[in-house]
């Protein structure tokens, strides 16, 4: 079971980077792997931070999660002699620094500037690998350090993308229930309820987050890294990836231009709902609550892609069993859910 060992989720909580590493006892240089733009918005502060305590810093400023990347950074850590990597920024340069920092065998930690998956402290990664986007396990960060009045600057479509994220673990965790009893999947009672009530807090919250607000930020920051912590128990990306994340699959494979992730899966989330039986009016009106897309219309998504991708989203991870089954459901079929849960006109 892999778990941070520290997670700091506050303002100014940036500023403790140099003396956290301190009483994690590491040593040596320090690469921080980030963007251009999130450089001068906290890869600069951490550098500035960890000089204070004596560390020698050193960057890589990388764009795309690519294996290329994950490379670049691994071939910079052995060249500079890093003794421990530092993902600052989204997802991207935090999961450029998580797989290089376990194919180095080096200490990982995660500075994440924006709130929009649980990326930031789970062992996956995401990855685009031969143009798609590819999960692989890696490790979970040493330490996560979340500064508050960082994120709350940070687009609000991302923190409610954030939120549509984890209300996903409703479908997620119903769909492995459903694996373990007509396949026998390992199901972890623990586990699935931490990933639910990690859902239902964020559900019963919709209406007290809002742009702006650092108490919302605190609050969505706090359910990633549990949603991650279900994962780590879990041993697998089971408690917060489902049916609804396959059809996300899909849709960055098929559809002209992708949202963003936590948006597509808060979608997938209503049309699988609607399958399971359960309240997807409820997850509709909690994620309408909060800001996040409800409709094809309001993600920027032409209704023929929701319906292609809900009747293809089987065969993403096969070996994963969900609502969907084996076989998928017809065109038809997806249509009519599309339809009924007003996803699509």
């Amino acid at each position: 079971m892999q778990l941070p060992r520290n997670v700091i989720a506050g303002p100014g909580a940036i500023i403790s980077s140099g003396s956290l590493c301190r009483s994690m006892r590491l040593k040596g240089l320090g690469l921080i792997v980030t963007g251009a733009t999130t450089k001068k918005i906290a890869g600069e502060a951490v550098a500035c931070s960890l000089r204070e305590a004596g560390y020698d810093t050193d960057f890589l400023i990388a764009e795309n999660a690519t294996m290329e990347s994950v490379e670049k950074a691994m071939a910079i850590a052995r060249e500079t002699r890093a003794d421990f990597l530092l993902g600052v920024g989204g997802g991207k340069a935090i999961d450029i620094a998580k797989l290089a920092s376990i194919q180095l065998d080096k200490y990982f930690i995660s500075i994440p500037t924006a709130a929009s998956h649980d990326g930031i402290a789970s062992s996956r990664a995401s990855i685009l690998h031969d143009g798609e986007s590819v999960s692989i396990q890696a490790e979970a960060p040493l330490c996560v350090i979340a500064d508050t009045s960082i994120i709350v600057k940070s687009p609000y479509r991302l923190l409610a993308a954030g939120c549509g994220d984890i209300i996903s673990n409703y479908t997620a965790v119903l769909d492995w229930k459903l694996a373990s009893r007509l396949r026998n999947v390992y199901f972890s009672d623990y586990a699935a309820a931490l990933s639910q009530m990690t859902a239902q807090i964020i559900v019963d919250s919709a209406h007290e987050i809002k742009p702006g607000l650092e108490e919302s930020v605190r609050l969505v920051v706090k359910a990633l890294v549990s949603s991650s912590v279900a994962m780590s128990i879990a041993g697998s990306s089971a408690p917060a990836s489902g049916s609804e994340h396959k059809f996300s699959h899909v849709l960055d494979k098929i559809a002209p231009k992708p949202a963003l992730h936590g948006e597509q899966c808060g979608l997938g989330t209503i049309l699988t709902m609607y399958l399971h039986g359960g309240d997807w009016r409820g997850i509709r009106n909690a994620l309408k609550a909060i800001g996040a897309p409800v409709t094809a219309k309001e993600i920027g998504i032409e209704d023929n892609y929701i319906v292609q991708a809900l009747s293809e989203a089987h065969t993403i991870r096969p070996e994963r069993y969900t609502i969907l089954g084996d076989t998928g459901i017809t065109i038809e079929a997806a249509e009519n859910v599309a339809r009924t849960t007003e996803v699509i006109d």
